[in-house]
């Protein structure tokens, strides 16, 4: 495979892969209307991205490989969790203008954060805190307002103003701890808390 296709290929980027495949699925059903599965797939996204980067630090890759990998984790991370959540939000209708200023604003601060790890992976040795809170968090966010929206019926005010929110804390310079050993025991309990929670909901 190496010496057919482009890039690097080994279990280090699996669940990068799975991530971006379940982002595609995710906006196909969007689109289809069905926004449980699709916030499903959201959920999805963000476990594969939060435990693609602990498996790739336990594989034995060249500096090639590393970099790919930083790379296709933030492009991957470009679709999971920058158009993915506004492409859920304009499907549930939430499509006005104003709607649309705040999904610009969140991209483009998705695309700054996004940049600046990129820049700072490269040139920095590794640190114990992220400035800005990670993209990942939009997938958590964006359920846990679904849900809340759902149960209290004000989503329509809730969903414009947590993105508006989750966009300005991506570039904000804040320190936020990186997880470490029982963080991703809790992050992935959530995880499935919060699939629970979608699927006992609902349409």
């Amino acid at each position: 495979m190496k010496k057919l296709f482009l890039g690097y290929y080994n279990k280090s980027v699996i669940l990068t892969y799975i991530g971006a495949v379940s982002a595609v699925i995710g906006m196909a059903l969007s689109f289809s209307g069905k926004m449980k599965y699709a916030l499903i797939c959201l959920i999805v996204c963000g476990v594969s991205d939060l435990f693609d980067g602990m498996i790739a630090r336990r594989c034995k890759r060249t500096d090639e490989e590393k970099e790919f990998g930083i790379e296709i984790d933030s492009l991957t991370d470009m679709v999971s969790f920058a158009l993915f959540p506004v492409i859920i939000s304009v499907s549930m209708g939430f499509n006005a203008w104003y709607y649309i200023a705040v999904y610009s604003f969140y991209v483009l601060a998705s695309i700054t954060r996004l940049g600046f790890f990129n820049v700072s992976t490269s040139i920095e040795s590794e640190t114990k805190f992220y400035t800005g809170l990670p993209v990942t968090f939009a997938s958590l966010i964006v359920v846990c307002v679904f849900i809340i929206g759902k149960i209290t019926g004000i989503g329509n005010i809730l969903i414009p103003i947590s993105i508006f929110v989750t966009g300005l804390l991506f570039i904000l310079k804040i320190k936020i701890m990186k997880p470490r050993g029982i963080a991703y025991i809790f992050l992935g309990l959530l995880a499935v808390a919060l699939l629970i929670a979608v699927i006992l909901i609902g349409e």
